[in-house]
């Protein structure tokens, strides 16, 4: 098993690009599955032990009904597993150093090969009365459930299923109950080495997917509009049997109009344009595969006949926005809060003369994901309770962010230049899965003739 787990990472981390589709190979469902299911088992046998012990919680209990999973459940639910089955209780206890951790379902069944049985309903019909035996046998003295008032990740266990622990638990372990946000937060968030490996095959897949549409095989200027672009992506998205967690934007910029120009629209982000030569486009697109998320926002530049590259101050533009982005890295460190990193990188900004919007996140499981959030477009200068949690070392974040470029070029219109890449907090550091966008991508491509 271990073996044909090795070729699967073999054959899912060194395939090459395609001739035909310039896209990265896609597994199998079957083979997705695989993965999935030893990632899953990596982060419980060492990832889910160090969590626990960093947050002195030595029993972590998690409850799920069928189709109303717990967020951080159905992240421990096998492949194979829709859907949590009936009631489904996870029953984690840390055994001690070097003893590791107890995994064990208050269920009807065993989950997969990850978590043993341990109800057997025909000796204890009551599911409830099973679990509390299991934590009467363990004393333990924190048992950590989830609810909190600022994740929604991290607050899973419904009121009803919370009532009910709660008048079958004796005394003395109801007052070793606490929240287990922290915990849930950090489970969430964490991304173990083989995970940030196959991240880059994530990452690599969505930037293909956005390449392939913002070219000359799917975009005709004069002809396709911004709507047809975004359906184009979310039909190529489902022909690959890959999932889009979010509907994909598609917009364009433009030159404000010039004496004499028509009144056509001009409007920074209209609902449905005709895309023409000298357009600006952007995208924010974002897809889900072996259960990790992409968000990236790009820009491509439609040429205008006889233009071989994007003008100058449309790369300068891009410039700009990469300087922002190196601003808010330069700024991650460990321990500190989304709000201070926020408040840092926009100070520095300002003393650089950039016009900064930045609305950055944790970014795995789910895309807009649990842990410091980094400013919001809406709360542009710090987020309340979110943002005041701790950056932590191998945490996936969106990038995200806009900077303001004024361009006389264009009748001085105000353009912003959208940019938003997968990037993960590393002890050596901040580095950029799959890297970033540093050119603007060209509309048609560059293409280079051989004399005859």
């Amino acid at each position: 098993m271990k073996i044909f787990l090795s070729l699967l990472f073999l054959l899912l981390l060194n395939t090459e690009l395609t001739t035909a589709q310039q896209l990265p190979n896609i597994l199998p469902l079957r083979e997705r599955a695989a993965v999935e299911d030893a990632l899953l088992q990596e982060r419980l046998e060492k990832l889910l032990p160090d969590l626990m012990r960093r947050e002195g919680m030595d029993m972590w209990v998690i409850v799920a009904r069928e189709y109303n999973e717990d967020p951080v459940a159905k992240t421990m639910l096998p492949a194979t597993w829709l859907a949590a089955r009936r009631r489904t209780i996870i029953l984690f206890h840390d055994q001690g150093q070097g003893k590791g951790v107890e995994k064990l379902a208050v269920a009807r069944y065993d989950i997969g090969n990850l978590m043993k049985g341990a109800w057997a309903p025909e000796q204890e019909p009551n599911q409830w009365k099973r679990l509390v035996q299991l934590i009467q046998e363990r004393n333990p003295k924190k048992i950590g459930l989830n609810f909190s008032s600022t994740y929604a990740h991290a607050d899973g266990l419904t009121k009803a299923e919370y009532d009910s622990l709660m008048h079958y638990l004796p005394e003395t372990q109801k007052k070793a109950v606490v929240s287990a946000e922290r915990l849930a937060v950090d489970w969430l968030q964490t991304r173990t080495e083989r995970e940030l490996e196959v991240y880059e095959q994530i990452s690599r897949l969505g930037h293909s997917i956005i390449a392939e549409g913002f070219s000359e095989g799917v975009i005709q200027p004069g002809v396709t509009t911004t709507e047809d672009v975004m359906w184009w992506y979310r039909e190529r998205i489902a022909s690959l049997k890959l999932e889009a967690w979010f509907h994909p934007t598609v917009d364009v910029q433009r030159a404000n109009p010039g004496a004499g120009d028509s009144q056509r629209s001009f409007s920074q982000r209209p609902g449905m344009e005709v895309i023409l030569p000298g357009d600006l486009l952007h995208v924010d697109l974002g897809i889900t595969y072996l259960g990790l998320n992409t968000d990236v926002q790009q820009l491509a530049y439609v040429l205008k006949p006889g233009e071989a590259e994007a003008p100058e101050y449309l790369r300068k533009a891009l410039a700009t926005g990469n300087r922002l982005q190196d601003i808010l890295t330069s700024k991650f460190k460990e321990g500190k809060t989304g709000n201070q990193v926020l408040k840092e990188a926009l100070a520095q900004a300002k003393k650089e003369k950039i016009v900064a919007s930045i609305y950055s996140h944790p970014i795995g499981y789910h895309g807009h994901g649990a842990g410091p959030a980094i400013g919001m477009w809406d709360m542009p200068q710090g987020v309340p309770g979110t943002g005041d949690y701790p950056l932590r070392h191998n945490t996936a974040y969106a990038i995200e962010l806009n900077a303001k470029v004024n361009l006389p070029e264009w009748n001085n219109k105000e353009i912003r230049v959208m940019l938003e890449e997968q990037a993960v907090l590393t002890p050596n550091g901040v580095r950029y899965i799959d890297g970033r966008q540093k050119e603007l991508l060209l509309i048609p491509r560059k293409t280079t003739y051989l004399k005859q």
